[in-house]
């Protein structure tokens, strides 16, 4: 099981999404927490180092926690992403590994990684996604 945090970022009707460097598929915003990390400190770091933003502490809220087949890792080996939704300050750009930075609509899904298809499905199912 790879243990991931994910930040869902809202805007318009669309998700922000990300395309690291080499890959194909898009990946909501996040990453693998380290060592002793607690969510938020993952979020946190990872968000910073993928799309140069900083969340605002206390505006942090759990969204949902999913589990789906791990993007490039082989059968059997599964992802769990627990997404949060957070206010930021600054632009959301590429950063670090992140070649692409896409605001992405329901219609995007299939360009997406496996987990971020159930989050796709419950934005739309809540009306929060075009």
């Amino acid at each position: 099981m790879i243990d991931t945090v994910a930040w869902v970022c809202l805007s318009e009707g669309r998700v922000l999404g990300t395309r690291t460097r080499g890959r194909e598929l898009f990946y909501i915003p996040g990453g693998k927490r380290r060592s002793g990390e607690s969510d938020t400190d993952t979020l946190f770091r990872e968000v910073r180092e993928e799309v140069a933003v900083d969340l605002l502490p206390g505006t942090v809220e759990h969204f949902g926690t999913y589990e789906a087949d791990a993007d490039g890792h082989g059968a059997g080996v599964l992802v769990r992403m627990a997404c949060y939704t957070a206010e930021h300050r600054g632009t959301p750009v590429a950063s670090a590994e992140i070649e692409e930075v896409r605001w992405l609509e329901y219609a995007d899904r299939d360009l997406t990684a496996p987990v971020d298809r159930a989050v796709f499905d419950d934005l739309k199912a809540a009306g929060r996604l075009v």
